[in-house]
């Protein structure tokens, strides 16, 4: 289940992921009892939980800014119940928070909206952080070795071509010799012309 499926729906308890939307509502299902049901737009409102901020004394953070402090502070979780407790305890993990605007009630609530993210394993990680993890592990991971690297420039030598033989003068000069001393062939001499005959008359 991911972080931004999750929504709040005014008049009803808890948090819910979004499964499905219509033009008058939504179809919800709770994150605490599990149930499925659907919500009218019409007396409902639907927030994300990715769209929520809380009032600093420096500027607005995102609600998920906040349950990272508190996963990362470790301490144990107050019960929502307790005003002076969750007051105390967001004084401590998160003192940047301006207490004369955010109401005691939205203290409470992100207490117990904590809790439900934390039941339901919710990962409190965003998509872009988790991605930038990788690609730095990626990059920093060694090139493997090859068992037999490819010769440089300076190492590859150029395979000699095969001249071509040539002659030299002595051979000439003994090719030439031997047909000098091999004997002429008698020149055949030419048949005799039949002398043409005249046909009678």
């Amino acid at each position: 289940m991911e972080y931004n499926k999750i929504i709040s729906v005014t008049g009803l308890g808890g948090l819910f992921e979004l499964i499905g939307s219509k033009a008058d509502g939504a179809i919800v299902r709770s994150l605490e009892d599990k149930t499925t049901k659907f919500a009218s737009s019409r007396s409902h409102h639907f927030s994300h939980l990715e769209s929520i901020e809380v009032y600093t004394i420096r500027e607005n953070v995102n609600l998920i800014e906040v349950f990272r402090s508190m996963q990362a502070a470790g301490r144990p979780i107050p019960d929502y119940k307790d005003i002076a407790a969750v007051k105390a305890y967001f004084a401590e993990v998160y003192p940047d928070m301006d207490f004369e605007r955010v109401y005691t009630s939205d203290l409470k609530k992100m207490v117990r909206w904590y809790n439900i993210l934390v039941d339901n394993k919710i990962s409190l990680e965003s998509e872009q952080s988790s991605t930038d993890a990788v690609v730095e592990e990626v990059e920093s991971a060694p090139a493997p070795a090859t068992e037999q690297q490819a010769p440089t420039q300076e190492q590859k030598t150029k395979t000699p071509k095969k001249a071509a033989a040539k002659k030299t003068k002595e051979d000439t000069a003994a090719v030439t010799e031997a047909a000098k001393e091999a004997p002429a062939k008698p020149k055949k001499k030419a048949a005799p012309k039949k002398k043409e005959t005249k046909e009678a008359k």
